[in-house]
């Protein structure tokens, strides 16, 4: 295992990092980089239970950004594994694309134990994930519920190209009113990847606002305060992780 700046503890280095981010979020400095440590152990209850919901966000920036620069954290998935047998305190809920070149947990480059993580083509919610949104947040404290959409999506592109596939069909059927929401004046067909993208982005906009309106749980911690909900897009050119709210 690597050792860390000044051979202190990966644990006591999370601390300075979340420290580091409260920062960030209140002084809103340009440039900051995050230091490049080990992971060794899970995210504990004290640690996320002092971080912000925009502390979070921030978190997630910043590993995006190492993805983006080739300097992810050496994570010790074995120890975090270890770690965490006994208990989990994720941070976070992510609502992202089964799209096999989109994984958050990697794109934000986080470990074991710092968020729960539900997949589902077109990033679309519906009663099951919004229970499992629920217990993640309620019961389990996560802070932050993020719907992360990306570009080239398939589902989105069949959506629109009105594709037919067992229950594919019924799956593709709770996109197609991003199609018609979607403001745009060049070619609206699944030919046009910037059409593409820019309903997948609708689509992200309309799976929170469904998130709100479908669970009086999730809205009303958010109204409290408790937690954020906001959406992402996932660019596959470039790997920025682009936060829309």
């Amino acid at each position: 295992m690597s050792k860390l700046p000044a051979q202190e503890p990966a644990r006591r280095a999370l601390l300075k990092r979340t420290a580091a981010l409260s920062v960030l979020a209140m002084t809103g400095i340009a440039g900051f980089t995050m230091p490049t440590v080990a992971f060794a152990a899970a995210m504990t209850k004290e640690q996320r239970d002092k971080m912000t919901p925009d502390d979070i966000i921030a978190s997630f920036k910043q590993g995006n950004m190492r993805f983006r620069e080739g300097k992810m954290q050496q994570h010790d998935y074995v120890a975090q594994k270890q770690a965490s047998q006994h208990g989990q305190f994720p941070a976070a809920v992510i609502l992202s694309c089964i799209d096999s070149r989109a994984p958050a947990e990697i794109l934000l480059d986080v470990g074991i134990g710092e968020t729960f993580n539900a997949r589902v083509a077109g990033n679309i919610q519906n009663d099951d994930i919004l229970g499992s949104m629920e217990f993640a947040c309620a019961v389990a404290g996560a802070k932050v519920v993020l719907v992360m959409g990306h570009t080239a999506c398939g589902a989105v592109k069949g959506a629109i190209d009105n594709a037919e596939l067992g229950n594919l069909t019924g799956l593709l059927n709770k996109i197609k009113p991003a199609i018609d929401k979607t403001v745009y004046s060049g070619e609206r067909s699944g030919k046009n990847d910037a059409f593409v993208d820019a309903v997948a982005k609708t689509n992200v906009a309309m799976t929170i606002d469904d998130i709100r309106k479908n669970s009086p749980v999730l809205k009303k911690l958010e109204e409290e305060g408790k937690i954020k909900i906001v959406g992402s897009m996932y660019h596959l050119v470039g790997g920025e992780v682009e936060f829309l709210s």
